[in-house]
């Protein structure tokens, strides 16, 4: 049988384009199979099984960082106002001291002597707990770096003496006073720190100077609130 021009051959049982049979035309009682209904739910039930490793993986980098790169640390109390207040968030670079040492007027965050006697396990918890926001890390203290290893120290006169000479210090509101202390020869591998709020701070003048091992990180950021966003 020829065909007309410009007409496709079509097999006998081939039905008209156009009247083949839709989902309006089937019965009721015929299941319209999606072909990739089984992919969706192989799918689903693939995300469901790996679930739990992500969220344990998850964990894992989260602790990893807060125990060595970066540490986001509260302001529990008023010892270093004006230039942070109580709620302030900062953020703490644990990487600053693996190479070099703390400087003068550097603000760090460091542990107290209860903590040296903390055992792997509890330690590993804490910072399990404090990654994911479920305990604040407000047992750590944050004070400024006045004082360097084998240097004296003396304050008189409203004034922080450093080997007899004055030490320059902007950071500190005005009008402050402080009562005196020393002169006091810092031992070596230990720092002397003070709060800026200098009439509340517990500080070095009563706990003495800390060692070295003792120095968590640098804290060099605000990051809440944000209109106290700024460096340190």
């Amino acid at each position: 049988m020829s065909e007309l021009p410009g007409e496709s051959a079509r097999f006998p049982d081939e039905p008209e384009p156009g009247t083949g049979p839709t989902d309006e035309s089937l019965p009721s009682n015929v299941e319209v199979i999606d072909p990739n209904g089984d992919d969706k739910a192989s799918e689903t039930w693939s995300f469901l099984k790996e679930l739990p490793f992500l969220i344990v993986g998850a964990l894992i980098v989260a602790v990893l960082v807060k125990s060595f790169l970066i540490q986001v640390f509260w302001i529990p109390s008023g010892s270093m106002e004006e230039t942070l207040q109580v709620g302030d968030r900062v953020i703490v670079n644990k990487l600053a001291y693996r190479i070099g040492d703390p400087g003068r007027g550097d603000v760090v965050v460091f542990e107290p002597e209860t903590f040296e006697a903390e055992s792997l396990m509890s330690k590993v918890s804490r910072n399990l707990l404090e990654s994911v926001g479920l305990r604040t890390p407000e047992s750590d203290l944050i004070k400024r770096v006045i004082g360097l290893p084998g240097e004296t120290i003396e304050v008189t006169n409203n004034r922080v003496l450093i080997n007899s000479a004055p030490l320059d210090e902007p950071y500190l509101p005005p009008n402050i006073t402080m009562r005196d202390f020393g002169p006091e020869v810092i031992p070596l591998d230990s720092y002397f720190v003070m709060g800026d709020n200098r009439n509340s701070s517990r500080d070095s003048r009563v706990f003495g100077a800390i060692e070295r091992g003792r120095i968590v990180g640098r804290a060099f950021s605000v990051v809440w609130p944000p209109s106290r966003w700024g460096g340190l």
